[in-house]
């Protein structure tokens, strides 16, 4: 009996493809906006997909924030006219010019950005006030995940600077939290408010200085739910929209299910238990240590090897199976894994439909 992922028409299919399932993304989606009870809190990370079409889904629903990392992604979403769009990576250097760039492009969007130091808000109040534009920004709190951002105790002092600026104005607090991913949901909710705590504090010493409502984002896939019950915050998870292997056994108390998968096919059978498919170290993220990716259709099938276009595997008998074989993989992380297709293959009731393009993978699509 077949089972949700198969395909009837595989044989279009070449491999390896990063197929996705639209059914499926619109029902995380609609478990996405149950979860957080208001669909304007919502501000997903568009980081997983890179593809228009999933976003569209997302504006479909009625989700008008998103968050992004790239100025591929950004503009991306200033071409499907977005309402609005936090690009929460600080832009140094080319970057600047770029933002302004889709900033005057792109009209109908408006996009913020974060910023965890002086002179970065400085240079960009300089590039905006010579183009006569304005810049709305971010400031990006470290709670914990020790990547980037400013301590919310040194936080204060940096609003307080940027007041004097003239083309740019804080307009809220950033503060991913992605180290917190505990299995335990009361232990993630612990350590969830616990980091919270310092952003409340800034919200607090911020908001007796100025009378204007200030946004705040937080949360990844795994820690958003723990935040559904402060008043007023916005989520910004990703992951949700395909989910994965690493996100599905770590967080199990999320509902959401596997919408984007990786197909390969077997190419050489060795021996009586052992097998190479055409899935490379190009072909799935190579981050994590094996297994990189767990096959529905072959759950004993356990890698022992893997090279830039292969991937070495045993099964208990590997007579049950023939060269030119699908399998049907779901990567541990899926966000890489997207990144490295220009396509997305689209199946619906269980024949392929569409080809998306993942178009923001590339570093510059036209800014």
């Amino acid at each position: 009996m077949s089972n949700w992922y198969t395909i009837n028409n595989i044989e279009k299919i070449d491999s390896p493809s990063l197929i996705v399932y639209p059914e499926r993304v619109k029902e995380n989606i609609r478990q996405l906006i149950h979860m957080a009870g208001n669909v304007d809190l919502l501000r997903p990370h568009v980081k997983t997909n890179k593809i228009a079409e999933v976003c569209q889904l997302m504006l479909d629903a009625g989700i008008t924030k998103f968050k992004c990392a790239t100025i591929s992604e950004a503009e991306m979403l200033g071409s499907i006219q977005t309402p609005d769009v936090l690009i929460a990576h600080q832009p140094v250097g080319p970057k600047m010019e770029r933002v302004l760039q889709l900033v005057t492009t792109f009209r109908s969007t408006h996009f913020t950005c974060i910023i965890d130091n002086f002179s970065t808000a400085q240079a960009l109040s300089q590039l905006f006030t010579k183009h006569g534009e304005r810049l709305q920004l971010f400031i990006d709190l470290n709670i914990g995940m020790d990547r980037s951002g400013i301590i919310p105790e040194k936080a204060l002092q940096l609003f307080k600077d940027c007041q004097s600026l003239e083309s740019v104005r804080i307009i809220g607090l950033h503060a991913y939290d992605g180290h917190i991913r505990d299995t335990d949901l009361t232990e993630r909710c612990r350590r969830s408010d616990e980091a919270f705590a310092k952003v409340e504090w800034l919200l607090k010493e911020i908001s007796s200085l100025v009378n204007t409502p200030f946004q705040v984002v937080v949360g990844g896939s795994p820690s958003f739910p723990t935040h559904t019950k402060r008043k007023g915050v916005q989520y910004s998870p990703g992951t949700f929209v395909f989910w994965d292997w690493g996100y599905k056994h770590m967080v199990p108390d999320e509902p959401f299910e596997y919408a984007a998968l990786v197909i390969t096919r077997i190419i050489s059978i060795i021996d009586e238990q052992t097998i190479c498919v055409d899935l490379g170290h190009k072909s799935v993220a190579a981050e994590n240590p094996l297994p990189r990716v767990h096959f529905l259709n072959a759950p004993d099938a356990v890698p022992i090897g893997q090279s830039e276009e292969h991937l070495v595997m045993t099964l208990p008998d590997t007579s049950e199976w023939h060269v030119g074989d699908v399998l049907y993989g779901v990567p541990v992380h899926i966000c890489p894994t997207v990144a490295l297709y220009d396509n997305a293959v689209v199946v619906e009731n269980k024949e392929v439909i569409d080809s998306w393009k993942v178009i923001a993978r590339a570093r510059k699509i036209t800014i």
